[in-house]
């Protein structure tokens, strides 16, 4: 691999040197700033995703753990609502700024 890398051709032409996308021409700059409104969204739905992943195992047990179970599922919708209203009324999920 080394010895190709010395004896083979090198035409170096713009095209080349070029950044590939796909075949999609380059527009502006790749380094651009991105909205952290966009992060948020993100990390928000990664939250939630994760906190109804919890919502599985009472679904498939909920006739062994009773009324306790119901309870405990309870106490967390409860909580997983809260957080829901905070993030609202915050206005994480408002793009108009």
């Amino acid at each position: 691999m080394i010895a190709t890398h010395f004896l083979g051709p090198r035409r170096k032409t713009s095209d080349k040197l070029e950044n590939f996308e796909s075949g999609i021409e380059q527009m502006g700059n790749a380094r651009q700033p991105v909205a952290v409104k966009y992060f948020l969204t993100a990390i928000l739905f990664v939250l939630f995703d994760v906190e109804v992943i919890f919502f599985y195992p009472y679904a498939v047990n909920f006739k062994e753990l009773g009324w306790e179970g119901f309870l405990a599922m309870l106490a967390f919708v409860c909580f997983f609502m809260g957080g829901f209203y905070y993030i609202i009324k915050k206005g994480a999920l408002k793009w108009e700024d």
